[in-house]
């Protein structure tokens, strides 16, 4: 991602290092679009997300000199806004309780044939479910690198993606039809 989304990307990096703000421009531009993306999938609203956003690139202008070049800068961005992401769910006090959402089985109710599409079963998983589904499955996170960044371990991370899993093939009909 870095070579298509930075050109010179090294060069860029080494110049937002000494803190020049055309380079730390270059990397928002670069980066924020599938940072917010990120932050959005794991935040319930847009007004969370663009928190993170701006949060993830105030640490990202803010700690760039750190930057060892262990792995690309998209990788180190994308785990300071998870970071950010879920530091954000720690804090938030969602009106809907997680109790709520573990008792919620759409497809017990056997009066309306209720089949999900993926982004709304999705909706329906606790913040923390949600959080680690995405982090493992999509974004490619190790159970460890979850469980640290969850400040639990990764055996929490590995039950969480089971149950989520679980959840997710019986809201969206799968077992029915095994």
């Amino acid at each position: 991602m870095d070579g298509m989304t930075l050109p010179n990307a090294d060069a860029v990096i080494a110049r937002a290092k000494q803190g020049d703000p055309v380079a730390l421009e270059a990397l928002y531009r670069a980066y924020s679009g599938p940072a917010y993306n990120l932050a959005r999938r794991i935040c319930r609203t847009t007004e969370d997300a663009e928190d993170v956003l701006q949060e993830t690139f105030f640490e990202v202008c803010r700690s760039i000199r750190n930057y060892r070049g262990d792995g690309s800068i998209w990788g180190w961005i994308r785990t300071v806004t998870s970071s950010k992401a879920l530091m954000r769910l720690r804090r938030n006090k969602y009106r809907v309780t997680d109790d709520l959402h573990e008792d919620h089985a759409p497809g017990q109710n056997s009066s309306i044939a209720l089949r999900m599409d993926l982004e709304s079963a999705l909706d329906q998983l606790t913040d923390t479910a949600r959080a680690v589904v995405w982090l493992h499955d999509v974004e490619g996170f190790t159970h460890e690198e979850i469980g640290t960044q969850m400040g639990k371990t990764a055996s929490f991370s590995k039950s969480q993606l089971s149950r989520a899993h679980q959840r997710l093939r019986l809201w969206l009909g799968e077992e029915a039809m095994t």
